[in-house]
């Protein structure tokens, strides 16, 4: 009973632990965007109060705050979405207050008046927000016989620019966040698929079952690449500090979408992999091989996207493994197997393809590489 006990209070602490570390992980990594929102959001209140005049320019922070935000993507369609917004909700809230006045029934109708016209315009979620609550505020705390309804525009504008001259002068690498992120979703696939090798070879389930949700979580992972190579984009155009960035960055812009293919790919292996365990099917085990040393291979481009230019190993070396993976990847693997076997042999073969486009090879070139086989030379069934 005590030591039943014991082992319960340990898993809670070390979950505790794995908890902590993950929450202290997100506020380093968000660090920079928390001080670019602090800085932004007090030269945003002083411009306004100081050289403006606007004796409470409160939209001014917020301004700044919402255009820079804590993630990296679409900084300046913020910016611009936010003014845009907030011209709209105070041109629509002036009109419709100084005719219908204010109370109840007028609020939600202006509402629906100002969120209509933001989607009519663009749709985007900011602009469309920021044109409701600015036809309230119009309506309840800046009434237009208060005059001050224009200031709020004014502000919009002022926290709009500082907030993309912060992001200009205090910027997040554009290149170093998406490489790392990227470098995190292959070491999830390699994993999995090391997993799953042991799994055929053990026949455990339970493994690979394990090893598929490993994979099946790391599509947030693949949404936030994205969002941060868009932000490393503009970061790119605006920040002079990284002009010189914008090569590397197309690059790992175009390594997103066979990337994001390899995981798929590595999802429906897995699938397949379970099926083939719990169906007790025939498993050549040389095709177990070639799972593990794909795993092997995909840590090796792990490592590619990771170094520097000039550093080993580069997309040469990652491009050689690879392609020994592919060799060992021939028809015979498969002779007398069932289903499941076939599609794990097809898959391997074209997560070799995305993960050599990775590495900078046009596709056909990669396809080229693989041994022939009678039926397709690699499928890409959709997830």
């Amino acid at each position: 009973m005590t030591s039943g006990l014991g082992t319960t209070f340990d898993a809670a602490k070390d979950s505790g632990v794995a908890r902590m570390r993950t929450a202290v992980a997100r506020v380093r990594s968000s660090l920079l965007p928390i001080v670019q929102c602090a800085v932004g959001a007090g030269v945003a209140w002083f411009i306004a109060h100081t050289v403006v005049g606007h004796p409470q320019p409160f939209f001014a922070p917020m301004a700044a705050m919402i255009s820079i935000g804590v993630s990296f993507g679409a900084r300046l369609r913020r910016a611009v979405e936010l003014i845009v917004g907030v011209a709209v909700g105070i041109g629509i809230g002036d009109l419709f207050v100084s005719r219908v006045g204010t109370g109840v029934w007028q609020i939600s109708i202006l509402v629906v008046f100002a969120m209509c016209a933001a989607v009519f315009l663009d749709g985007g979620p900011v602009i469309t927000m920021q044109a409701a609550s600015s036809a309230v505020l119009v309506a309840t705390l800046i009434p237009p016989e208060s005059g001050a309804s224009h200031l709020r525009i004014i502000d919009a504008l002022v926290g709009g620019m500082v907030g993309i001259v912060v992001v200009a002068a205090l910027p997040l690498h554009p290149v170093r966040r998406a490489r790392q992120q990227a470098a995190d979703i292959l070491g999830v696939m390699g994993k999995s698929l090391t997993d799953c090798a042991d799994g055929l070879l053990e026949h455990d389930a339970e493994k690979i079952k394990n090893a598929l949700e490993a994979v099946r979580g790391t599509q947030s992972r693949l949404d936030t690449l994205r969002s941060t190579l868009e932000g490393g984009r503009e970061i790119s155009r605006i920040s002079p500090l990284y002009w010189n960035s914008r090569a590397r960055l197309e690059r790992l812009r175009e390594v997103a979408d066979p990337l994001d293919n390899a995981v798929r790919n590595t999802r429906v292996l897995l699938r397949r992999a379970l099926s083939l365990v719990r169906d007790d099917e025939i498993l050549d085990p040389r095709l177990t091989l070639e799972v593990e040393r794909l795993g092997d291979a995909v840590d090796v481009v792990r490592q590619m996207v990771l170094a520097d230019p000039g550093d080993q190993p580069d997309a040469a070396e990652a491009t050689r493994v690879l392609r020994t993976v592919a060799k060992g990847a021939t028809k015979d693997l498969v002779d007398g197997a069932g289903i499941s076997a076939h599609v794990v042999f097809a898959q391997l073969r074209s997560i070799v393809v995305d993960l050599m486009q990775v590495c900078g090879m046009r596709r056909l070139s990669s396809i080229a590489l693989l041994p022939p086989t009678v039926a397709n030379p690699y499928v890409t069934p959709i997830d």
